[in-house]
């Protein structure tokens, strides 16, 4: 396999990225070109973690990798296993951190793979200082549309309402509130409904995401309906515990609602839906779910 091979087969300077002023690569990107798991990568830095200084490679922090995925178009989110997200923040190797890579994975086609990475480094700068003008004016078009969708996004947090009253009359409306809070989760939602019935399992079958449940012992489900529930779905996780009174919804360990009913009388009675916003209150909730949780 020679270099050209190489970068043409595997467009390595698609794979090149800026952040601190750095050109840089991300592990995963790394992993495909040597043909190894993203973790070996990791693995041979931990284990030699004195010859990679900050400046030679580093684990993207939260704002970074949030930038990185709006800033560059073509920067898809990386995955892990069957389809889930990865579970850690990317580390990423500036050209220095492959070049002392490739002397630790100390193979005939890593060294080959790292030369290739290395020139490909070297044609990006070229490419870069010939189109600066160019890039610089993408840059602003790009920094102004981000600046027009956080406006947006400011625009429709507006509109979600941090205090709802509905009445027995309103039975439509809260029935469709509950489910349009059930359906903004993303990776997980737990519920906490110490008087549950089967109607529970009607607003959350069509969910695309884990479903930790939260009853008490008079709950009125029974072991056959979770059953077959999970038969055709395989998403929901039980848990038994009488210290609850009230209802929540926790989405993503982010968003946390205060339910005033038990979803089997939504719409029965007056009740309310507020939004929880203040952090030690949902700190301490968490904090106390968790540890029911594991």
């Amino acid at each position: 396999m020679n270099n050209t091979i190489i970068t043409e087969e595997l467009k390595i300077e698609n794979m090149i990225y800026e952040i601190r002023g750095k050109q840089i690569i991300l592990d995963s990107d790394l992993a495909k070109l040597y043909g190894v798991e993203t973790k070996r990568i990791n693995e041979a830095v931990r284990n030699n973690s004195e010859k990679f200084p900050e400046r030679f490679s580093w684990i993207l922090t939260n704002k970074e990798w949030n930038f990185l995925r709006s800033k560059i178009s073509t920067l898809k989110i990386q995955k892990i296993g069957r389809g889930t997200h990865r579970k850690y923040l990317p580390r990423v190797f500036t050209e220095q951190g492959v070049a002392m890579l490739a002397t630790i994975l100390k193979s005939n086609i890593a060294t080959q793979v790292s030369i290739a990475i290395m020139d490909a480094f070297v044609n990006m700068r070229h490419y870069i200082l010939e189109n600066k003008d160019i890039l610089r004016s993408l840059n602003n078009i790009n920094n102004k549309l981000i600046e027009h969708d956080e406006k947006i996004d400011y625009i429709f947090a507006a509109f979600d309402k941090k205090e709802q009253l509905f009445l027995p009359n309103e039975s439509y409306d809260a029935y469709s509130e509950i489910v349009n809070i059930i359906t903004k989760v993303k990776e997980e939602i737990i519920i906490i409904d110490s008087y549950a019935d089967k109607t529970i399992l009607d607003f959350i079958r069509n969910v695309n995401a884990k479903i930790i449940l939260i009853i008490s012992d008079k709950a009125k489900l029974n072991d056959l309906e979770l059953e077959k529930f999970n038969e055709q779905y395989n998403k929901l996780k039980v848990i038994k515990n009488n210290n609850f009174h009230d209802r929540y919804f926790i989405l993503d360990k982010k968003c946390f609602y205060h339910i005033g009913t038990s979803l089997n009388h939504v719409g029965g009675k007056v009740f309310s839906i507020n939004k929880l916003e203040d952090k030690i209150v949902k700190d301490n909730l968490l904090k106390y779910v968790l540890e029911i949780i594991f």
